[in-house]
């Protein structure tokens, strides 16, 4: 789930992840969905998961912090989804901003812009 954009080329970058992570496997199904300003919606992309046969969806943010979208709307819409879909599980994952593995994209982007090697 990221916040969206009215700019497709931004909602393209979680069009792209989603699609890896389909590619990569491990998951039964993965849907894009955006919290505003683009299709399909969090609850859309909830109900998708639910009519391919998610029985436990993970709300991934695509959000560098957990700030007010991450926890208050999608905690809002976690709950408004259990209630709507009360065989589902849904569990809210955190925001990417504080895991290691982002560290070593934020060096990289910064090497890149150092024109450094290694990067």
């Amino acid at each position: 789930m990221a916040h969206g954009s009215s700019q497709r080329e931004a909602n393209d970058d979680l069009h792209f992840v989603a699609a890896e992570l389909r590619q990569r496997g491990g998951f039964d199904v993965v849907e894009a969905s955006f919290l505003e300003l683009a299709e399909p919606s969090i609850a859309e992309g909830a109900a998708s998961c639910v009519r391919q046969g998610a029985e436990r969806i993970v709300m991934l943010p695509y959000f560098l912090s957990a700030g007010v979208h991450v926890r208050q709307d999608l905690t809002r819409f976690q709950s408004e989804l259990a209630v709507r879909f009360p065989t589902v599980e849904f569990r809210l994952a955190e925001p990417l901003g504080r895991h290691p593995g982002l560290l070593d994209v934020v060096a990289a982007r910064a090497q890149e812009a150092l024109g450094e090697p290694g990067a």
